[in-house]
């Protein structure tokens, strides 16, 4: 198996998510967040936030709103047990707000392998802009993609 480079540079559609209340709600009770600035206007504006935020994790919450999931696996044109997340890390640049609608833009930088070509790394980034399309994080990724043909050499 050789996964095709000419994918780097590959932009998906974008698509836009909200930060609802009841989502975040959710989405704290999950994780244990217990923080009332994430529930609680007044404990927000306290906290000096002009609204509620949202927890920065949440932000992956929105990235799993894309209604064409599994993009990256149909255009690398691999079976899903050949995967493994590897890697997962933002950068800030603005907070999210409950009542946000957020772009979501993800594209593909970058492909390499390594123990010959046995183990293959995506690396993609997902840009988010608010409603003011104002840059308030990036998400860079790094999917592993298991050859199974190495085994056999």
């Amino acid at each position: 198996m050789q996964l095709d480079k000419k994918v780097i540079g590959h932009e998906f559609k974008a698509f836009k998510a909200t930060a609802e209340a009841g989502k975040v709600k959710l989405f704290c009770k999950a994780i244990g967040e217990e923080d009332p600035i994430y529930a609680d206007e007044a404990a927000a504006k306290a906290a000096g936030y002009k609204k509620v935020p949202v927890p920065p994790t949440f932000l992956q919450a929105l990235t799993n709103d894309d209604p064409e999931k599994g993009g990256l696996l149909r255009l690398l044109n691999v079976d899903i047990g050949l995967i493994l997340h590897g890697e997962q890390h933002y950068d800030y640049y603005a907070p999210v707000y409950v009542g946000d609608t957020i772009t979501c833009q993800q594209k593909v930088t970058d492909m390499y392998d390594k123990k010959g070509g046995a183990l293959w790394f995506v690396v993609s980034e997902t840009t988010m802009k608010d409603q003011a399309d104002k840059l308030v994080a990036k998400a860079t990724s790094i999917t592993v993609v298991r050859n199974p043909d190495a085994a056999k050499k």
